[in-house]
């Protein structure tokens, strides 16, 4: 017989095993599912990070938590003796605590939250399982404090108890200074005679509560406010815990263009029993007036006015004896000022200045100017690198403490360093150099002579240690990080990326994160996860792999990918200004460039299969990738998404999208692009999201039905802002795989 001639057999047998289903490269498996599951575990297996560092109030001592093998060890750090020990002992402290409060905790999982420890390290208040307790950690003795009263979580645009009625006691003790019937009173304290210092408050324009003494007991200064008609965020509960049927919440909710109060300074001669007449009092154009605060010598007061549209803001002096006005400093902006995260002013006690902070070069740095007529005494820090926190200011020493990141040319421009300078911008002190991103605590009053430094990156291992504050030397080595059972059960470090954005200059920062059995010789698909609401910037700098959403999704067969682009914080004022009532850009032609050039270097990065997905604005991020760029996205799952400014609330859209609202908030509107999607999408919501109206997500799916799009939508009983929850990270996942694996997911519902 001809071997070159297959027998009717061995045909048979080829046909038949040609039919049998196969798996395809990277079809995941319900083990795969599992084991993106497992990586919830992977905080278990880093040992020996210290978390949550506090300071003891007016001590050199730090206390923390670290896993160790033998489960969570809470720890004291003598900064002054250069010695650590335990705080309390794990195993009895659990045992206690059942045997005497009926609280069931385990030592390896005792996580406390809401930890105050006493100054002699004898007295622990701490909350376990929704109870606060007080524990006696020399004698192991617990007692039950009051029950916790939870506080309503509530946004900028909920108003201010104006009404409040707390009486304020005068510095030398003289008055009680209180508003009753909407205008202002004083009583003396000798005698207790009642003299009302106002006579024009009404329900309409009332005296605030806010009542603040000059040093000297003369003056008395505070707002008068012209409350706004309340706007209100309406959203129905499907499935309260406590009643049946459902159940409609109402909460105090401000959107960009809504009125806002109206504050006007208002001044009072205590003594003269008089209201001092207080120049240049119209500021109908205001976002805010705020931060009302005397001087020292109780000759003047000052406050703060933001201008509605944030492109103003102003520290106004006001003189005591006269009422005249003074601007002493004026910052203003083409675009916006960024005042909810760069904003910082410090009034020196010693001297007549004022340190500020301001990107009016380009950079935020430190400036000072004098207190008396705004003018500029100095600026303080410049270069192409930016101040992210003042930590302290040593008036003594004339010096001030910050952190800042950018001014290492060889590092990643985002990584955290703490440094001294002096007041007149000499002495520029590193006190961290290791090229990482540093995260620092000081003692809260400034006296301990040294401080606690958390180094890492996103691929190294966190290290604490104790530096001396003035040199940076280290003095002490506190915990070191062991991964190594991590990397033994499959995590692959992350790996941080640059390329170039679309000026072709600018670097762009980003990581890729890899599933664990990673094959390069296989093509995987790219998922990004997208958030690029531009008052931060939010690619993971330090040693974290506790990001499931990240973790998880990579084991089933992806690579996942995390991006900082233009329009986004903390680089220089031009790189940030890109998102200026242009939200939508969301820096997607530098995040393009950045993948096509990592798939260059690495070709299992299959950027014809590419997904992305976010929660809040990211979700408005994920949505907007479908409508402008889908020649490059193809997929997206966009959970509780602000895909309209206009129905958000009021100051971060304002902030970055402008006053008053014109066309150009419909351009930025996902919902006003409907009909341009492409792609796959999958829209979550919650059903009682108090951050981003529900409604942001229903009218976008109402406009894609109208429009005649194919979309998936996910509503979810009961549950807040959330990028989905156990229910929504497993649709998400489903949702890839099917769209850029073109395979199904496990049948959930077969037994």
């Amino acid at each position: 017989m001809n071997n070159s001639i297959l027998s009717s057999g061995s045909l048979f047998l080829i046909l038949f095993f040609h039919l049998l289903p196969t798996r395809s490269v990277g079809q995941p498996t319900l083990e795969d599912y599992n084991r993106a599951d497992s990586t919830r575990n992977y905080p278990n297996l880093v040992f020996y990070a210290a978390e949550r560092i506090n300071w003891v109030d007016s001590t050199q001592t730090c206390w923390y938590r670290t896993n160790t093998e033998s489960g969570i060890d809470y720890r004291i750090l003598d900064t002054k003796k250069l010695s650590k020990r335990s705080l309390f002992n794990a195993a009895k402290f659990c045992r206690v605590l059942w045997e005497e409060m009926g609280v069931d905790c385990k030592p390896k999982e005792l996580y406390l939250q809401d930890t105050k420890l006493s100054q002699d390290l004898q007295t622990l208040e701490f909350e376990l399982q929704g109870q606060k307790f007080r524990a006696d950690l020399k004698k192991y003795k617990f007692e039950k404090l009051p029950k916790l009263k939870r506080e309503e979580d509530v946004y900028w645009g909920t108003s201010f108890d104006e009404r409040s009625n707390e009486p304020v006691v005068s510095p030398d003790s003289s008055y009680l200074a209180y508003i009753k019937d909407y205008n202002l009173y004083v009583k003396e304290l000798e005698g207790g005679r009642e003299i009302q210092l106002s006579f024009d408050g009404s329900e309409g324009e009332l005296y605030s509560s806010c009542v603040n003494w000059s040093p000297d007991s003369k003056y008395l200064a505070l707002f008068k406010v012209r409350p706004q008609t309340k706007k209100y965020l309406q959203f129905v509960e499907s499935t309260p815990k406590d009643q049946f049927l459902p159940l409609l919440h109402e909460k105090e909710y401000l959107r960009p263009g809504d009125a806002l109060p109206i504050r006007t300074p208002a001044l009072f001669d205590v003594e003269g029993r008089k209201a001092v007449t207080v120049e240049g009092s119209d500021y109908t154009d205001q976002f805010s007036l705020e931060n009302l605060v005397w001087a020292g010598d109780s000759k003047s007061f000052s406050f703060e006015y933001n201008q509605r549209g944030h492109q103003r803001f102003q520290v106004i002096r006001i003189d005591a004896a006269t009422g005249k006005k003074q601007i002493v400093l004026d910052e203003h902006s083409n675009t916006f000022i960024d005042y909810s995260s760069k904003k910082y002013r410090y009034d020196l006690k010693s001297e007549n200045k004022i340190l500020w902070a301001s990107e009016r070069d380009g950079w935020n740095h430190l400036y000072f100017f004098s207190a008396e007529d705004g003018k500029l005494i100095c600026q303080v820090t410049k270069g192409e690198w930016l101040v992210r926190e003042v930590i302290r200011v040593d008036e003594e020493g004339e010096r001030i403490l910050f952190a800042g990141s950018g001014m290492n040319a060889d590092e990643d421009p985002y990584f955290i360093h703490y440094y001294w300078i002096n007041f007149d911008g000499s002495g520029l002190k590193e006190l961290t150099p290791e090229k990482m991103n540093h995260s620092a605590v000081f003692s809260p009053d400034h006296k301990a002579p040294s401080f606690v430094d958390t180094y890492s990156a996103a691929d190294q291992p966190p290290l604490t240690v104790v530096r001396d504050i003035n040199s940076g030397k280290v003095l002490m080595e506190a915990e070191k990080a062991d991964i190594s059972r991590l990397l033994a059960a499959g995590y692959i470090l992350p790996e941080p990326f640059v390329a170039k954005a679309r000026d072709g200059k600018t670097d762009i920062w980003g990581n890729i994160y890899r599933p664990s059995g990673f094959d390069p010789e296989k093509t995987y698909p790219i998922i990004e996860y997208i958030y690029a609401g531009p008052h931060s910037s939010f690619v993971q700098k330090s040693f974290r792999p506790y990001m499931y959403a990240f973790t998880g999704l990579a084991e089933l067969g992806f690579v996942i990918v995390q991006i900082d682009g233009m329009g986004t914080s903390n680089r220089s004022k031009a790189f940030h200004d890109v998102c200026y009532q242009n939200l939508k850009d969301a820096g997607f032609e530098d995040r393009i460039l950045w993948m096509k050039a990592a798939a260059r270097k690495y070709p299992y990065m299959d950027t014809s299969r590419v997904g992305i997905f976010g929660g809040s604005a990211g979700g408005q991020n994920s949505t907007a990738a479908l409508l402008h760029h889908p020649e490059f996205y193809k997929a997206a799952v966009s959970a509780c998404g602000c895909h309209d400014n206009r129905l958000d609330k009021i100051w971060w859209n304002e902030q970055f999208m402008g006053f008053p609202i014109g066309p150009h908030y419909a351009e930025n509107s996902n919902i006003e692009h409907a009909d341009k999607l492409e792609g796959e999408l999958l829209l979550i919501v919650g059903e009682v999201d108090d951050n981003v109206d529900p409604a942001s997500t229903f009218r976008l799916a109402d406009a894609l039905i109208k429009a005649g799009k194919e979309f998936e939508l996910v509503v979810l009983p009961g549950t807040n802002h959330t990028l989905g929850g156990d229910f929504g990270e497993r649709k998400r996942r489903d949702f890839f795989i099917k769209k850029l694996m073109g395979t199904d997911p496990p049948d959930w519902n077969k037994p």
